[in-house]
């Protein structure tokens, strides 16, 4: 059961006429259309950053962690 309300777009300020959200529409769903659908999101096993908070504060020159 659909009821009226039930759209794709909403418009949360002002009042768009019927033109401007079929051009929004057009648009959003030719960025789609053009998105690989293959492409693979490589996610990262580790952090690229470090807690710096969390080092001691002095290294001795011999050290492994370079």
């Amino acid at each position: 059961m659909t009821h009226a309300t039930d759209t794709l777009l909403r418009v949360e300020k002002g009042n768009a006429e019927p033109e401007e959200l079929a051009a929004i529409t057009a648009i959003l769903l030719a960025r789609a259309a053009a998105t690989p659908e293959g492409t693979a999101v490589r996610v990262p096993r580790q952090a690229g950053w470090r807690r710096l908070e969390r080092t001691p504060g002095f290294r001795a020159p011999h050290s492994w962690q370079g």
